[in-house]
């Protein structure tokens, strides 16, 4: 039975680690076996590791993880606690006698949420990752956990989505994993409206739909304007079998999914990202049409995985709540998410 979530792509488990003093955290997405994959990078301000080897024309074409961290640039230190558990587990990318862990990674900014950030010589994310990959198993909660710990969006708290669907017409399936920390905003104006609503499957995110109309001030730029810190991190991942060229082409089509949850999306403000991974269980008949149709599904999914990264957030223990919701209609389980 499916559980709407990254993790019914068969061959993959994820697992977070979560600091509350820290007020951030780490999510590690592995593998059972290396899967092809890619990333296609939209926004301005990326902090990342191993994506240069995800380029099509590179050597090494599989992974045998992903990891998404908060910190900014100290998280990328996540990578290595992945890749000492992955070692451990005989895993990598065999060299000689040795094997070499393959986790491409990317991070996003949460430095001023309040949290603890006096951690001395050495930042807490190296253990946070090796953490995260020794959870890593097929069910996993979402909101304020892992690497969306301290994730915020515009106008609300953010966190970890994920939602999958199958691809009608094909015995293929797409899943997503969101880690939502944008400089745009995922609901409409005050909310409670997402922008996401027209793709929502069975009230997953509150089932409100759509206002009658959009205000103009749901439009207004966002204040908070700081170069840096924002970014919203995103897996993408299916069961079909695919080239690393068609995993980035599965990449670049799932960014529409951003652009449909969060306006605005892919701004010089952000280090938006999209990883895509092909577990290769199901071959493709057609190579051009099953991966139009797989691109499309996966813009969706992505879309929904974004909203139920805000929809499931919580204030953090010790914290100042998320801003209010307006409107009428509040689920009881946005009351204590955004206090309304």
């Amino acid at each position: 039975m499916p559980q709407n979530r990254i993790t019914d792509i068969p061959g993959l488990r994820v697992g977070h680690a979560t600091d509350l003093r820290l007020a951030s955290g780490v999510t590690a997405i592995v593998f059972d076996e290396p899967a092809i994959a890619a990333v296609d990078v939209r926004g301005g301000g990326p902090g990342t590791r191993e994506t240069d080897l995800l380029d099509p024309e590179r050597t090494v074409e599989r992974v045998d993880a992903f990891v998404l961290s908060g910190g900014s640039a100290f998280g990328l230190d996540a990578g290595a606690g992945v890749a000492a558990w992955l070692a451990e587990a005989g895993r990598g990318f065999p060299v000689g006698i040795m094997r070499v862990p393959i986790v491409p990674g990317a991070v996003l900014f949460d430095l001023p949420n309040g949290g603890d950030k006096a951690w001395g010589r050495y930042p807490p994310y190296r253990e946070l990752g090796f953490q995260a990959a020794a959870a890593a198993a097929e069910a996993f909660d979402l909101g304020s956990v892992g690497a969306g710990t301290g994730a915020r969006t515009g106008r609300l708290k953010g966190g970890i989505g994920s939602a999958s669907a199958a691809v009608p017409g094909t015995g293929f399936r797409v899943g997503a994993l969101a880690a939502v920390n944008a400089f745009g905003n995922a609901t409409i104006g005050g909310g409670p409206h997402f922008w996401a609503a027209p793709f929502e499957v069975d009230d997953e995110f509150g089932g409100l739909g759509v206002p009658v109309r959009v205000p103009p001030e749901a439009l207004a730029f966002p204040a908070r304007a700081l170069p840096g810190a924002a970014t919203t991190l995103a897996v993408v991942a299916t069961d079909a079998a695919l080239t690393k060229a068609q995993c980035r082409r599965l990449a670049v089509a799932a960014q529409d999914g951003l652009a449909r949850a969060l306006v605005p999306a892919h701004t010089p403000l952000d280090g938006d990202l999209v990883f895509a991974a092909a577990t290769g269980a199901v071959p493709l008949a057609d190579p051009v049409v099953d991966l139009a149709r797989l691109g499309d599904v996966a813009a969706r999914v992505l879309a929904r995985a974004v909203a139920r990264g805000v929809f499931s957030a919580t204030s953090l223990p010790g914290h100042a709540p998320s801003p209010p919701l307006a409107g009428t209609g509040l689920p009881p389980a946005w009351r204590d998410v955004f206090g309304g």
